[in-house]
C-alpha cells in the first residue's frame, strides 16, 4: 500500500475510468485491475446480461481478470467489453500466451433503453472509458453507468424515480481493504439504513405492485403512448464490483462475491427477482492476507453503502426525477 497517495477506491494498482454519452442518459464504467489480480463472480438475479461469468466462476481455468466493464445499453453495451479489450491488448495488459496477449474483461449490462433509437455504448466507448481511468475515487450519481439508471419499477415505469452509479469503501484494522462499485437499476425500491424506503416509486400507495401482481401487466399494449421505463425481465438489474486488495483463490472470490449479494438484499426491496439481472464480479489485487468471511462480510456492507450512495448522488434527467425523499434528506442538517 502506498501511504499518502490517492488510490481509486483505496486499492492500489486499480484504476477506474467512466464514459457518459452527451445527450443521452446511458455510459460505462470501466474497472483496471493490476497484473494478477484474481476474478470471481455471482449471479443472483434471474435476466443477467454479461460476458465472460462462466470463465470466471470458480469451475473456469482462467484465474486473472483484467478488467471489469459495468455498461448501459442492455445487451448492445456489452460492445463495449471490445474497446476495453482492444485498450487493454494495446497497453500489454491480459493473460500472456505464447503468441499474444489475452485480456479477460468481465461485463455487465443495465437496461436504459428508455427512447426507441436511442445511442448505446459501444467499442468506442470502452476505449473511452479506459482513457479517462484514473487512480482516484470515481464520481457517483447519474455519470457512467449510472447515467440512464432508474429505480421503484414496481408499479410500472411510469412512476420510477432516479438511480445511478455509486460506491463505498470498508478498511479492517489488518490493512484489508473491500471497496463496491455498483449501478443501481432496480425494479425495487432501495432502503436506507434502517430499512425505510429511501428512494422507490412514487405511485399512488394502493396501486398494485410486483412481486404481488406480474410486470406484464404494466407492459406497453401496441400503440400505447405512456412514457416511462419498459417493463418486463432483462429491464431491470443491479450490477457492480467488489475491489479488495485481499489475497484469495479464484473459488474464495466467487464464494466471497455471492455473500456480498446480501448487501444487495439489504439495500433493495425486492431483490434477487426473475425480472432482475443481479450480477456481482469480484477483484482480489492479492496484497493482504484475509480470509474470504471477512472479505464477504465488509464487502456486503459495501454493496449496501454503495447503492445508498448511488441514489443519494443522483441528478434527474429527461423522463426521470430525483425521488423527493432523497431531496428532502440532502436539504436536513448534516
Amino acid at each position: 500500500m502506498r501511504y499518502g497517495q490517492v488510490m481509486a477506491l483505496g486499492v492500489d494498482g486499480v484504476a477506474i475510468g467512466c464514459w457518459t454519452h452527451p445527450t443521452h442518459p446511458t455510459g460505462c464504467t470501466v474497472i483496471l485491475a493490476p497484473p494478477d489480480t484474481v476474478g470471481g463472480c455471482a449471479v443472483r438475479g434471474g435476466a443477467p446480461g454479461s460476458r465472460e461469468t462462466p470463465a470466471l466462476r470458480p469451475e473456469g481455468t482462467v484465474q486473472q481478470c483484467t478488467a471489469v466493464v459495468l455498461t448501459g445499453g442492455s445487451a448492445f453495451g456489452l460492445a463495449t467489453a471490445d474497446g476495453v479489450m482492444r485498450w487493454c491488448e494495446a497497453n500489454g495488459r491480459g493473460l500472456a500466451l505464447s503468441t499474444v496477449t489475452v485480456p479477460v474483461v468481465g461485463a455487465a449490462v443495465v437496461f436504459d433503453l428508455r427512447v426507441a433509437g436511442q445511442p448505446r455504448p459501444d467499442a468506442e466507448s470502452g476505449w473511452a472509458a479506459c482513457e479517462a481511468a484514473v487512480e482516484t475515487d470515481p464520481p457517483m450519481g447519474s455519470v457512467g453507468v449510472g447515467a440512464g439508471c432508474s429505480l421503484g419499477k414496481s408499479a410500472s415505469g411510469q412512476f420510477a424515480t432516479k438511480g445511478g452509479q455509486g460506491w463505498a469503501v470498508r478498511r479492517h484494522e489488518s490493512g484489508l481493504v473491500v471497496s463496491a462499485l455498483m449501478a443501481v437499476n432496480p425494479v425495487g425500491d432501495v432502503l436506507d439504513e434502517h430499512g425505510a424506503i429511501l428512494a422507490g416509486d412514487l405511485a399512488p400507495p394502493d396501486a398494485p405492485r410486483f412481486p404481488a401482481v406480474g410486470l406484464e401487466t404494466f407492459a406497453p399494449r401496441p400503440g400505447d403512448s405512456t412514457q416511462g421505463t419498459p417493463q418486463g425481465p432483462g429491464t431491470n438489474t443491479v450490477i457492480g464490483c467488489v475491489i479488495t486488495n485481499a489475497r484469495l483463490t479464484k473459488a474464495a472470490a466467487s464464494r466471497a462475491a455471492d455473500l456480498c449479494h446480501s448487501g444487495i438484499a439489504r439495500a433493495v426491496s425486492p431483490a434477487h427477482t426473475s425480472a432482475d439481472g443481479d450480477l456481482l464480479f469480484l477483484l482480489a489485487t492479492g496484497t493482504v492476507e484475509a480470509t474470504g468471511d471477512l472479505v464477504a462480510h465488509l464487502g456486503a456492507v459495501a454493496v449496501a453503502a454503495a447503492i445508498r450512495a448511488a441514489v443519494r448522488h443522483a441528478t434527474e434527467v429527461p423522463g426521470l426525477t430525483v425521488d423527493p425523499r432523497v431531496r428532502a434528506g440532502r436539504m436536513s442538517p448534516a
